[in-house]
């Protein structure tokens, strides 16, 4: 008797564990990748001479939704792409790096669309608050390292279509 008791409590708790695992891996949901949407073209200008450094395809994050997620979840973002927060009050913002993948330039630009502040090469997964340093109404973000090689300095606009 008793060894058909253990053998019936093994088989149910080999069973249970069984069902268990198959719960557990319908669960899992597979995401489809996040790819960039154009929704705009953006020129980066140097302030004093209003000559255009870079013209950038942008997807625009304004829902609460889209600036909330911002770039998390991409592998890759081309160099010629941005993305462009528009936000309804210019007030000190502070962004980080949750769930991004790769390292951004966060640009951070006021009503008049100056840049008042760069973060640069910010550092992927990372979840140090960034801040503007002053009031933005705008924030852009393009891939890491690209301020300096592109030579965008605090002063210089933006204009986008």
């Amino acid at each position: 008797m008793n060894k058909l008791f253990y053998i019936i409590s093994v088989i149910t708790i080999l069973v249970f564990s069984q069902s268990c695992k198959e719960k557990k891996k319908q669960s899992i949901s597979i995401t489809k990748e996040i790819i960039f949407k154009k929704e705009g073209e953006l020129l980066l200008k140097k302030a004093e001479t209003d000559s255009v450094i870079k013209r950038l395809d942008i997807e625009i994050a304004e829902t609460e939704y889209e600036t909330q997620t911002g770039l998390m979840y991409r592998h890759i973002m081309e160099n010629n792409q941005a993305m462009l927060f528009v936000f309804k009050n210019e007030q000190p913002r502070s962004f980080y790096m949750k769930n991004t993948e790769f390292s951004l330039d966060i640009i951070y630009i006021n009503n008049k669309k100056e840049i008042v502040s760069i973060q640069k090469n910010t550092k992927p997964y990372d979840e140090v608050s960034l801040p503007s340093n002053a009031p933005v109404l705008y924030v852009l973000e393009i891939n890491g390292g690209l301020s300096d090689s592109w030579g965008i300095k605090t002063g210089d606009v933006i204009e986008w279509k």
